[in-house]
């Protein structure tokens, strides 16, 4: 899936950027740091749970994760789409919005 990927590659720009080392940023996320190595190689796709953690520790709304030049905006949108199958990150997500 390109979406794991190219967000796993945005993750990791920031991260970089922010000067937090994968160790750091694990710690500050409240996961394991070799799970900050998969996401950011694209071999996980983090919780929606570990999504708002990982913008809060970056300083970053949710959206600016998923920007990305080299993927059609349809095709973005259905792998979004395709990765809410799951009632609870459904749901996890309509909570952290209705918050903002």
């Amino acid at each position: 899936m390109i979406l794991k990927k190219e967000l796993g590659k945005k993750i990791q720009e920031i991260r970089k950027q922010r000067k937090l080392t994968q160790e750091k940023f694990a710690e500050l996320v409240g996961i394991d740091p070799k799970n900050v190595s998969k996401i950011e190689t694209g071999l996980n796709y983090p919780s929606s749970e570990t999504i708002i953690a990982i913008a809060r520790v970056l300083n970053v709304e949710i959206y600016e994760l998923f920007v990305f030049n080299d993927i059609p905006y349809e095709q973005m949108k259905q792998e979004i789409i395709d990765s809410l199958s799951s009632e609870k990150n459904v749901l996890q997500l309509y909570k952290h919005l209705k918050g903002l």
